[in-house]
């Protein structure tokens, strides 16, 4: 089947924010400083599928078969992809499936040769506020740093990571899961890697409460 490409020329964008229950964790300014690649934000998007659907009257876009999104360094891959655009231009996209059911998130870090890598069977981007959720056997991984749960969100703004045990129901907020774990593998930052030293030291915050989704 010949394959569809699409260029979009924006800032690219995947939502957030949400009620939770125990198991929840702030990883504030992982003592990796993960702060995406500014220049990104200028560059045009591309988008490569199978099959493509456009609704302009709603502006929505919708890509499935083989996905896969570049925007200078950052790619996603996936078997589903639908954006969105609100009236001020601002895109969202809501990645999905992939190989084994995984969809897939990478993009280079500002200033370092170095790559900050996500992957869950949901993604979901946000432009506007530079959010990126990551939804089910969810997996972040900076450098020789990494976090693992069920649902992860990281601010590239702030910097910070919220990652829980669970998910509930409506697929959409994190939630207690009993016995349930979250894993983080933070690696020491010797003195002699000076980039290293540039980011805050890793704090774990118990989040007693976590502010409502709009």
């Amino acid at each position: 089947m010949k394959r569809i490409v699409s260029s979009i020329v924006a800032a690219l964008p995947i939502p957030a924010g949400l009620p939770a229950l125990a198991l929840t964790l702030m990883l504030a300014a992982l003592a990796m400083p993960a702060q995406a690649e500014r220049a990104d934000r200028e560059k045009p998007i591309s988008l490569e599928a199978d099959r493509i659907s456009v609704d302009d009257v709603q502006k929505v876009q919708i890509f499935e078969g083989n996905v896969v999104l570049t925007q200078g360094t950052l790619v996603i891959r996936a078997n589903r992809l639908v954006v969105t655009q609100d009236a001020e231009g601002f895109q969202k996209g809501i990645a999905s499936g992939g190989e084994g059911g995984i969809a897939r998130f990478k993009q280079k870090r500002e200033g370092r040769d170095e790559y900050i890598e996500g992957q869950g069977e949901r993604i979901e981007h946000d432009a506007r506020n530079e959010k990126t959720e990551f939804f089910v056997r969810a997996w972040v991984r900076s450098g020789l740093d990494e976090v693992k749960g069920n649902y992860i969100s990281y601010d590239a703004l702030s910097e910070k990571y919220l990652v829980t045990s669970g998910v509930a129901a409506d697929g959409k907020t994190p939630a207690k899961v009993e016995g349930g774990r979250v894993r983080a593998i933070i690696q020491p930052k010797g003195k002699a890697d000076p980039e290293a030293n540039k980011g805050e030291a890793l704090t774990l915050k118990p989040a007693k409460t976590v502010p409502s989704k709009e």
